[in-house]
This record gives structure tokens, sequence and C-alpha cells, in this order.
């Protein structure tokens, strides 16, 4: 099962694998954003290019009599130009797109990995056996537990002891409780 958190805008894999540290995937996702940058910078520079070639085509225009090249001569450039920029952004977007989508793929797989190493270490772990003492007085009364109640407050609310009532019911984990569950409160005179 993959688990996923989204980071700074990216998706990216919750866990880092055995014996890569957390640091290469902040530098993995340091590098992407640096990329990203870098494009991002590439698309201004097209950006006062074309900006350029506008002023330079109205420059054009005001000097007709003189003109050097035709107004559809100019258009004609500037569509061309901005079809290759289109193109070289479009190959870029695909380059990081694969790049990122491979990085994601490893780290997920490194992800599952990971879980199934968690999961096989609980799985192997024997299950710890809670000793419990019969030394808890046998005379008390029932009480039926309630929301928001404890163990510490059932046993402060009957003056009894936490372990007494955990003894006396074999509760091994005193968070265990549930709404509605009966419990013995064993009370001592």
């Amino acid at each position: 099962m993959r688990h996923w958190i989204l980071l700074g805008g990216f998706l990216t894999a919750g866990l880092a694998a055995p014996g890569q540290p957390a640091n290469n995937l902040a530098f993995e996702l340091a590098s992407l954003r640096e990329d990203v940058r870098l494009l991002t910078q590439r698309v201004g520079e097209l950006n006062l290019t074309v900006e350029q070639l506008n002023r330079e085509n109205s420059s054009l225009q005001a000097k007709a009599n003189q003109s050097y090249v035709t107004i559809e001569q100019l258009n004609k450039s500037i569509t061309d130009i901005n079809r290759s920029m289109q193109s070289a952004l479009a190959d870029q977007k695909r380059d990081v797109l694969q790049q990122v989508a491979g990085q994601l793929e490893r780290m997920g797989k490194q992800t599952n990995a990971a879980l199934d190493a968690l999961a096989k270490n609980q799985s192997t772990r024997p299950a710890v056996q809670t000793q419990f003492n019969n030394d808890f007085p046998k005379q008390g009364v029932n009480y039926t537990v309630a929301s928001g109640d404890t163990l510490s407050g059932i046993a402060q609310k009957h003056g009894a002891s936490v372990q007494d009532i955990t003894n006396a019911n074999k509760i091994s984990d005193p968070r265990s409780i549930q709404v509605g569950q009966t419990l013995f409160i064993p009370q001592r005179k």
C-alpha cells in the first residue's frame, strides 16, 4: 500500500527507503524545484524575445517607406518563433514530468519495501503475555463503561485501584476499554 505526502506542491513518498537518508529525497526535491525555476527563467527570456520582436515590428511599421521586411514576413517569423518556443517548452515539460514520475515510482517502491519490512517485523514479534495477579478484593460492584471514561477515572470514582481493576478484568491494555463494556470494580473495605 503506498503512502504519499503533499510537500511544497509536489507529491512525494512518505518514507525513505531503509539505508537512504531523508536528506537524499530532500536533495532530489530541491533539484526538481531548481529545474522548475530554470524553466520559469527560460520562459521569461523567451517572453522578452517576443516583446523585442514586437517592438521591432512596430519600428518597421513606422518606417513603412524604408521597409526591409514586410509585416507579413515579420508576423510569420513571430509565429515560427512562438511555435518553436512552445515545442521546446513542451519537450522540457515532458522531460521534467518523466523524471518526476521515475523518482515517484522509485520512492513508491522504496516506501512499499519499507512498509513491507515493518509489517514483517510486526508479524514476527511474539505476543507479549500479560501476567495478572489474583491478589485483588473479590467483593465489589459491576460498572458499565460510559463515553469519556478512563480506567483511572473509574478507579478514582469507586475508590479502587487501577491495578485491582486490571487484574480482576484481565485488561492487558488500559486504553482498550470500550463504551458499554461491563467491568468488575473490586472494593477494599
